[in-house]
């Protein structure tokens, strides 16, 4: 290995072994899924089978400039991850613990105003429509018995 190579790469606050593919090591980033990995780098022009240890500093920064503002960079604002803002309206992607954090802000706004979803999370049940009957059950075991003939 050259000298230019790096073992580990801090992107966003996140560190990524260098001996992952670009793509992939995009996508040990919370937020960044593999798809939207795959297409910020073609957008901004940067090989996505290349291994992460072997960017250089301004690719480096592009894509960390790309991650905070990727509508400036021609990515479409359907493949950001938080549209239309609950308080700005704009449209994000949001990366590590930013994404967190919104996510915690939404859970405590919902269970402030009472919605459906709101008293689910407050009572720590399923939130999506799962069946409850025999999963998500917490604490003890329970068994099924059956009627002695």
């Amino acid at each position: 290995m050259s000298s230019s190579y790096r073992y580990i790469v801090r992107i966003a606050g996140t560190d990524i072994d260098g001996s992952l593919k670009a793509a992939y090591g995009l996508a040990e980033i919370k937020g960044i899924g593999i798809n939207t990995a795959y297409g910020l780098l073609r957008f901004l022009g940067i090989d996505p089978e290349k291994r992460i240890g072997f960017l250089t500093d301004s690719e480096i920064k592009k894509i960390e400039e790309a991650l905070k503002n990727p509508l400036s960079y021609g990515i479409p604002a359907w493949a950001v991850n938080r549209r239309k803002d609950y308080e700005t309206g704009e449209d994000k992607h949001l990366v590590g613990a930013e994404l967190l954090f919104y996510v915690k802000q939404d859970i405590e706004r919902e269970k402030k105003i009472k919605s459906y979803r709101g008293i689910r999370h407050a009572l720590g049940l399923k939130v999506r429509g799962q069946r409850t009957r025999t999963t998500g059950r917490l604490g003890i075991t329970v068994g099924v018995k059956k009627k002695r003939r």
